[in-house]
């Protein structure tokens, strides 16, 4: 099949470091290349894909240093693609909702993966509009919100095995946090869970413009306060295996709907488990008492750390590996 991938242009794809939807769309597009269909990316330019590429902005939105907009980035990069929708069997759109107008007329020939949460008061009314698109979602949860829309499949994300190495033995000993600071990730209440169970605890995390009052206000105080808690800063994907794979345990105590949650593979690749509030895909990703623990409390997640330990790590790789 000519099949065409459009990512956001917020990251490159595959991201340089923090991530989620950008770093799907590589390994999706990689494997089916790999299967022997004709794929092309539009992608920002700083993109690496075994795809052809089509560069729909020199660099990702978010690396670059001039001033950016991303409405007119994406705009732009919509009118490309509609201008070669004709070379195409099919046009997976990883955007969201915002191709839905300009594609109106050949929603059949296209498929849209939702990356976000679907709890959000304006998308009832947009997709009242937009009956006929054919939608993905990337686990059950994440269509609650709105159940009536043309779900064609759920797909849950994943990796290529070879993406992370399988750690044995939490050499670090430490308790770990993946991913982004703000209000519904809970690094707050990571630290607290730390602080009760008395371990090392690690924050590998990016900080975005919109975060960095919470951060200063919220979390830095308690980062300051705490004897055991690191701030890190964000890593790359280099990084990633040996950060996850040397902790206990990563702490995933989240405070929202979450549609999927990457980390929790990427820590499930390591063989780590994850100690994750029982909200949005949670339930779907993590077996509790193999893969991790499901809680509902800075107090359970404090009791579960103390026996992530004997959980069998070659176990929680295997069941990566199986799913």
């Amino acid at each position: 099949m000519r099949i065409a991938q459009i990512a956001p242009l917020y990251e490159p794809v595959p991201p340089k470091l923090y991530g989620g939807t950008e770093r799907v769309v590589a390994h999706l597009s990689n494997a089916l290349v790999e299967r022997g269909h004709e794929v092309t990316l539009f992608a920002s330019g700083d993109s690496k894909t075994w795809a052809d590429l089509v560069p729909c902005r020199d660099v990702a939105l978010r690396l670059d240093r001039d001033l950016s907009w991303d409405l007119p980035a994406h705009l732009a990069m919509l009118a490309t693609v509609r201008e070669m929708a004709d070379a195409f069997d099919i046009l997976h759109f990883h955007l969201d909702c915002h191709h839905f107008p300009l594609f109106d007329d050949r929603a059949h020939r296209t498929l849209t993966t939702l990356h976000g949460r679907q709890d959000i008061k304006d998308l009832r009314n947009l997709y009242l509009r937009y009956p006929y698109f054919p939608l993905v979602s990337v686990s059950d949860s994440q269509r609650l919100p709105l159940p009536n829309l043309r779900w064609i499949r759920t797909v849950n994300h994943g990796y290529p095995k070879s993406q992370y190495a399988f750690s044995p033995e939490p050499k670090g000993g430490y308790l770990a946090f993946l991913g982004r600071i703000a209000p519904e990730k809970g690094v707050d209440k990571a630290i607290m869970i730390a602080e009760r169970v008395g371990l090392p605890f690690r924050v590998a995390a990016k900080i975005d413009f919109a975060d960095r009052g919470y951060f200063k206000e919220r979390i830095a105080p308690l980062l300051k306060a705490s004897v055991r808690a690191e701030y890190i800063g964000e890593i790359g994907e280099t990084e990633k295996e040996l950060f996850l794979g040397d902790a206990l345990a990563v702490l995933f105590p989240i405070d929202w709907p979450e549609p999927f949650g990457l980390v929790m593979i990427e820590a499930m690749a390591c063989g780590t488990p994850v100690i994750a509030f029982n909200r949005g895909s949670v339930a779907e990703v993590i077996e509790h008492g193999v893969t991790g623990f499901i809680v509902g409390s800075v107090e359970e997640a404090a009791e579960a750390a103390k026996q992530a330990a004997t959980l069998d790590r070659e176990r929680i790789r295997d069941t990566f590996e199986r799913r």
